[in-house]
């Protein structure tokens, strides 16, 4: 905007000095032909209403078509015209509040920078020219990973506290079954924690999602005899925790939903119907037992380069190495698909009904503010259009070890992401739950 317009006091003590427009009907229409664009906006005409982006929307979000403008211009001004993306004129009408009004249908327009000239008078050169920016969204999505039976109230808490410094911001929560199974929680503890899913889900929106590292005591729950020797940490695991999900196979991984999904439902918290397995270890086997499960969206698919802290040579942990065999190709920039029915790398058909989300930005574990902010713009150059909606995953672990600088960690990529929200017309940037990516990325026909 080239001044500001301070409307509605300005015009309370300004007398009318635009023109009646009596004459309307007898001023040309508007030309078909844009005018030359002006050196620098002239200052004697103000505008506003106008956005810096407008998205082009999709099953899940509405797209912003309709560009508005209101111009106060000099007075003795007759008629303004607009002309938008090199478009045929279009006359702006002069409301009841003595302002100029344009109102634009953008629904038409492609990605990418676009420019609307205006001109009064029918003038050769513009009094102004203001640019905008028509994108695809940029879908944040911000996920908990609960990798122990408790996260701890105080990190709850800070999550809490999170909501307010980041109003709009939504959550998918993986929640792990071992809440319900664990003997050392107590009754009264796991209420506390079930009452605090419910509040996230119903004053916030947030997702209750699934996240599963194989504990003995939710296997045994399930049925199930417990595997303590596949883990990716130790020699043995006896607690079953750093234990791989591939190991359970498809029968057996489709029992441990099963059991899940009864133990969210008897607990009010609805049936999951997204999944994140735990240390990533999901292959093409256990997206089918989710998929045969009724899960709509996986998010397993890890940018393991970003987790070098776990090249661990000097003992027997093998996560690092686990995760770059299996997720070879999943990168800062990878993007949702449908994974072949045996390939979990694979998008070529035929394909499982389950959508893969690279988890592009892994957990704050791994990752500085620094590396985020590189991989959200890695995936969104700043001040480009994006060609096609586009996914940026990020999580941590909610825990009694949840650390402060992870806590600023979190808070500093939330606040960069927040300065090009798509709601105040300031960048594509769209919070998002995994659940709903669905609609974004539909399953091919």
């Amino acid at each position: 905007m080239n001044r500001a317009l301070a409307l509605f006091g300005w015009l309370a003590v300004t007398p009318a000095v635009l023109s009646s427009c009596s004459d309307e009907e007898s001023f040309p229409p508007p030309s078909e032909t844009p005018p030359a664009a002006p050196a620098t906006n002239d200052p004697a005409f103000a505008f506003d209403g106008q956005r810096g982006w407008y998205l082009i929307g999709d099953d899940l979000t509405p797209g912003h078509d309709t560009l508005t403008m209101r111009v106060l211009p000099p007075g003795g001004t007759d008629y303004i015209d607009a002309w938008v993306a090199g478009g045929a004129g279009i006359r702006l009408e002069l409301g009841d509040d003595r302002l100029f009004h344009l109102e634009a249908d953008l629904s038409a327009l492609p990605p990418g920078e676009h420019e609307v000239l205006l001109a009064a008078d029918g003038a050769a050169t513009a009094f102004a020219r203001v640019t905008f920016m028509r994108s695809h969204p940029l879908y944040f999505q911000f996920t908990t990973d609960w990798d122990f039976s408790d996260p701890s109230q105080e990190t709850l808490d800070w999550q809490d506290q999170l909501n307010d410094r980041h109003p709009g911001v939504q959550i998918t929560n993986f929640v792990g079954p071992y809440t319900f199974t664990d003997p050392e929680i107590s009754d009264t503890r796991e209420q506390e924690l079930v009452d605090w899913l419910k509040a996230q889900r119903d004053e916030h929106g947030d997702e209750i999602a699934l996240h599963i590292h194989p504990y003995c005591n939710f296997v045994e729950y399930a049925g199930l005899t417990c595997n303590t020797d596949d883990s990716t940490v130790y020699a043995t695991d006896a607690t079953g925790y750093t234990v791989t999900c591939e190991s359970y196979g498809y029968d057996n991984f489709k029992t441990l939903l099963e059991a899940a999904d009864g133990l969210f439902e008897e607990r009010g918290l609805g049936k999951p119907t997204t999944f994140r397995a735990g240390g990533w270890t999901a292959t093409i086997e256990t997206l089918r037992a989710l998929a045969d499960t009724g899960y709509v969206a996986d998010t397993s698919a890890n940018n393991w380069a970003r987790m070098e802290e776990w090249q661990r040579p000097f003992d027997s942990s093998t996560l690092y190495e686990w995760n770059m065999e299996h997720w070879a190709p999943i990168g800062d920039t990878s993007q949702p698909y449908y994974p072949n029915t045996s390939d979990v790398l694979s998008p070529d058909a035929p394909t499982l009904a389950i959508l893969e989300v690279p988890d592009n930005a892994i957990m704050v574990d791994y990752v500085t503010v620094e590396e985020m902010v590189e991989i959200f713009h890695a995936n969104w150059p700043e001040g480009t259009a994006l060609a096609q909606p586009t996914s940026f995953m990020m999580g941590y672990h909610p825990s009694e070890n949840f650390s402060a600088e992870e806590q600023n960690r979190i808070d500093g990529i939330l606040d960069h992401a927040d300065q090009f929200l798509a709601e105040h017309g300031d960048g594509p940037v769209v919070y998002a739950l995994l659940r709903d990516m669905p609609r974004v990325w539909p399953r091919p026909e």
